[in-house]
Order: structure tokens, then C-alpha cells, then sequence
């Protein structure tokens, strides 16, 4: 028997059907067509769930604002800022804290270390996350390796720690990710394990705002490094906390959107929802 679309299956087809066509511009009927809606259910649940209509959501899509978004990029990478990459200092988006394991921590591999994971809906289908008492360690959307593919690569990166799940724990973190834009939000501490570049890339990562966009080149520039831009791709893709450590903001100097670890259309999505958050 066939498993029912669920409304995020249909709405990142939907989202996968107009990226493809941008440059044609599919009317509402062509995409509510496409997924076997009626025009007017199709239009009220891809708002509900992208956050923005069809309409605005094809505006985000094109390379031209693309372009304009990554100018508007420019003064926060700009390296003579120094991008206070060491600090604690409050940062863009839910207030993101990153924290690095030390070298005798990494030595550990988790050791001693409490870890609570929880499986949670959010608007860009079911995330996977883990946290420390010192902050989220893990961040993953899951696809077709799904909660035991989550599990694995968590015991990978802290072979040592004593895993458990704790749904109601991991809960807040979900809450104030995708709160209300008005909602009061607490930080969030991210601690982390990666090399001195991997972890410099993901702390410029932070500093790009919600609803922006910037190229690889411009995190090459903000970590010092301006011809490392194949391996700050490499650092994105290493990431162990989506969204909060927001790969999603970068994309190619040309425009285009480029690749993503959980998926281009869900990339395109996130960004779409971010710039309805802004409006």
C-alpha cells in the first residue's frame, strides 16, 4: 500500500517543481496542478508551511535578488570587523552561542559526557538533535538514513558518551528555533567538535543574518583564508548542527543556490521561511 503525502512531502515537491521553472514562472494553477491540490488549498497550506505565498516565494528564488543579497552580505564579513570569531558575544539569529571541545576534551571522545537526543516536527520535515549540558552537539534533519543513521554518526563523533533520550528536554531548543518572531528567545549554546578551520568556518557561519546570503568566498575572506573557498565548502559539509550553524546561507557568487547536506530544496525552503519571518 502507497504511504500518504504528507503536507511537507507536498510542499517540498511543490518548492522542487518551481525552483526548477524560475526562470518561466509557473502560475498558482500550474504548481497546485503538479501536487493535486485545488489552487486555493494548495495556496493557504504552502503558506502555512513555506511561510511566504507561491508568489513571494518565486520572487526569492530568483538569481537577481540572489545577487543583491550577497551585496548586502559584504559589511558583515568584512574581515577589518574581525568578525570577533573567539568571543562569546551575542550573535545574529536565536542569539547562537558556539563553543569548540578542547584538545584534551576531543582526547576523551565523550567520555564522562551526558548526552539527550529527541526527534521533533518542524517546519522543514523531522529533526534529529542532541545536547550537552553545555550546549546542542548535534543538529540533523532526517531522510532515508532516519533516527538510527542520526544515532551512528552522533556515536561516531562522541564514541564514549552515554546517550539517552530525553523528548521533553530537546523540546525547548525546538521551541525557541521556531517560535514566534515576537516570542521571547533564550540563547542557544552550541558545543561542538571540528578542526581550527572547520570551527572558524562555522563561527563566520553565525555571523550572516537571518534572510541573507552570502558566497563561499565571502566566509574564505571572513576566516582569513580568501582562495579557501572549496574548503569551506568542505567545512559546511561537516557540519554537525543544521540550521542554527545556518549553511543554508550560503550560496554561489554567481547566484545560484548550489548544494546542501540535507537537501537543495530544503535549502531553498529555510531561506524562504527566514525572509517571511523578516516581512
Amino acid at each position: 500500500m502507497m504511504k500518504a503525502m504528507s503536507d511537507y512531502d507536498r510542499i517540498a515537491e511543490a518548492i522542487a517543481f518551481i525552483a526548477s521553472r524560475v526562470e518561466r514562472q509557473p502560475t498558482l494553477d500550474e504548481v497546485a496542478d503538479h501536487v493535486h491540490l485545488s489552487a486555493f488549498h494548495f495556496q493557504r497550506l504552502f503558506s502555512r508551511w513555506a511561510g511566504v505565498s507561491p508568489k513571494k516565494y518565486l520572487q526569492v528564488l530568483t538569481v537577481e535578488r540572489a545577487k543583491q543579497l550577497l551585496d548586502q552580505a559584504q559589511p558583515v564579513l568584512d574581515v577589518s570587523n574581525a568578525l570577533g570569531l573567539s568571543s562569546g558575544s551575542r550573535l545574529h539569529d536565536h542569539f547562537v552561542q558556539l563553543e569548540a571541545v578542547t584538545p584534551g576534551e576531543f582526547k576523551l571522545k565523550g567520555a564522562g559526557l551526558q548526552i539527550e537526543y529527541g526527534v521533533h516536527d518542524t517546519p522543514f520535515g523531522q529533526a534529529f538533535i542532541a545536547m550537552t549540558a553545555r550546549g546542542v552537539c548535534s543538529l540533523a534533519f532526517l531522510d532515508q538514513s532516519g533516527l538510527e543513521g542520526a544515532l551512528l554518526a552522533l556515536q561516531k563523533r562522541w564514541p564514549l558518551a552515554a546517550v539517552h533520550e530525553n523528548h521533553a528536554s530537546t523540546r525547548t531548543v525546538i521551541a525557541t528555533m521556531f517560535g514566534t518572531p515576537d516570542q521571547t528567545k533564550q540563547p542557544i549554546s552550541l558545543y561542538v567538535t571540528g578542526t581550527n578551520f572547520q570551527v572558524s568556518v562555522w563561527k563566520a557561519l553565525i555571523q550572516v543574518p537571518p534572510a541573507r546570503l552570502a558566497s563561499y568566498a565571502d566566509i574564505a575572506a571572513a576566516v582569513g583564508c580568501p582562495r579557501a573557498a572549496r574548503a569551506v565548502g568542505s567545512a559546511m559539509g561537516a557540519n554537525p548542527v543544521a540550521f542554527l550553524i545556518p549553511c543554508h546561507r550560503v550560496i554561489r557568487q554567481t547566484g545560484h543556490w548550489g548544494g546542501y547536506r540535507w537537501g537543495e530544496t530544503r535549502k531553498q525552503a529555510i531561506h524562504a521561511w527566514e525572509v517571511a519571518q523578516e516581512i
